[in-house]
């Protein structure tokens, strides 16, 4: 049996590879620098985690993953190099863990997670046994990988240090494309050419699947066209409009008491225009789109749709994407991963039509500084769907401190009651004195923020 340890293992990327190598029957371990929940979950399903880098980690290891945080610096990095043991990243070794399977692989700047989640899960109750890695928990199943016995092979394609670009699609699902990430790619034609790149991975009888709402990616159904791929778009729309060859649209959407939208699915994949009915009990307009996205890849690989309909009606979300945490004295607490003015506002947005009428608190922890300052006014422009907003200091992520404070985008703000506190107790204090019966709290972070809403909950 082949010994793999993986360097960063607490993290939601290489924890899921960890998962669907040990139910593979891999041994498997890992170190971190910290034990993150994801870490302890696999602890408890009997891997080894170590805490703290060390050379002596990797001892009896085949193989060796790091992610995309670890350099070449690291002692177990360079210890596996000395004994001549292969180190891989992720990108590098996700691709092999698709060979002979047909892989779906969901890319974008928003909605992956939630799209690979909702894909993984219909395939899941419909009886297909797909493997999957996700990069969040799913709640139906309370795990964010698995390895199935099926040939569907469901994987987030993460664009960061290009990881996407390892991967072996079958179908390809592109949910929109917006400049992010300007630490790995300086400008938006850096990261489209990326994404071009992405799309040149199907095979020729592979799919491409993308918005027709959003036209960077459209742009990318039309490169795919020119490569004469296989091309599917979707939309939320009220009006017919054919994009592409293949099309799926939601239309007469309306609010259902489960805090989602029904809708009918309308879509010509069959060669004829045939509708199916959908109800969703995970919020938010942007939530249709995903589930769209979810039913033309279910509509590629073959699977009758009413009932993936129907199966994707049982979807609860995934971890941190519009989380409830908790309701105490009728206030309502929410973790969600909007890290991008985009997210900010389909968060918020979903909110606002679930709660209706109740005061929204949005607390924001900025991530990494390189984002913050280059979508600034953006982000500034993002809370106007809140009542009251605070803002945290960034959290730095992979990058250094800098001369920076998001103090600076909070007095850009427009936003009649925005705040910033430059600690997350600071946050949470402020919370606790100002939160009253009926309001809603949505704490937005990619980083460790999700505390305040732990404390808030403990102490109200």
């Amino acid at each position: 049996m082949k010994h793999i340890h993986l360097i960063g293992i607490g993290g939601s990327g290489l924890s899921a590879i960890a998962r669907l190598l040990k139910e593979s029957g891999y041994k498997v371990t890992g170190s971190d620098r910290a034990l993150s929940p994801f870490a302890e979950d696999l602890q408890k399903n009997g891997i080894t985690v170590q805490i703290g880098h060390d050379a002596q980690n990797i001892t009896g290891a085949d193989v060796v993953i790091r992610s995309s945080a670890i350099g070449d610096e690291n002692p177990e990095v360079q210890a596996a190099q000395r004994a001549g043991i292969p180190v891989y990243k992720r990108a590098d070794f996700l691709g092999q863990l698709m060979v002979n399977k047909t892989g779906v692989a969901v890319a974008g700047t928003h909605g992956k997670t939630t799209t690979t989640a909702m894909i993984a899960w219909t395939l899941y109750k419909m009886k297909r046994d797909p493997s999957f890695i996700v990069g969040g928990t799913l709640n139906n199943l309370k795990v964010n990988a698995r390895a199935g016995s099926g040939k569907i092979f469901v994987i987030e394609a993460d664009e960061y240090d290009r990881m996407f670009l390892g991967l072996r699609p079958q179908v390809a699902v592109i949910t929109n494309l917006e400049h992010d990430h300007p630490d790995c790619y300086p400008t938006f034609d850096d990261m489209y050419s990326t994404f071009k790149q992405f799309v040149d991975l199907l095979p020729v009888d592979g799919t491409l699947i993308v918005s027709s709402e959003d036209k960077n990616a459209m742009s990318l159904l039309s490169y795919a066209r020119t490569k004469h791929l296989n091309v599917l778009s979707y939309s939320v729309q009220t009006e017919m409009t054919i994009n592409s060859p293949q099309w799926m649209q939601a239309r007469g959407h309306t609010a259902n008491q489960r805090g989602g939208f029904d809708f009918s699915m309308m879509t010509n994949v069959s060669g004829v225009i045939s509708t199916v009915k959908v109800s969703l009990q995970v919020p938010g307009v942007h939530n249709i789109r995903n589930a769209l996205a979810t039913l033309s890849a279910m509509a590629i690989l073959g699977v009758p749709l009413q009932e993936a309909a129907d199966a994707l009606g049982e979807f609860t979300g995934t971890g941190r994407r519009f989380e409830i945490r908790g309701e105490r004295k009728d206030v309502v607490v929410i973790d969600d991963y909007a890290h991008h003015p985009t997210e900010i506002r389909a968060t918020l947005a979903g909110a606002k039509a679930r709660y209706a009428g109740r005061r929204i608190w949005a607390v924001w922890q900025p991530h990494t500084y390189s984002r913050t300052q280059s979508l600034f006014f953006e982000f500034s422009r993002a809370f106007s769907d809140a009542d009251e907003v605070l803002v945290t200091e960034v959290y730095a992520s992979r990058e250094a401190k800098q001369d920076f404070s998001s103090a600076e985008v909070v007095s850009a703000m427009p936003h009649p009651s925005a705040h910033y506190t430059n600690s997350l107790e600071e946050t949470a204090d402020y919370l606790l004195k100002n939160l009253r019966a009926g309001d809603v709290l949505i704490v937005m972070s990619a980083g460790d923020a999700d505390q305040v809403s732990a404390k808030v909950l403990e102490n109200l």
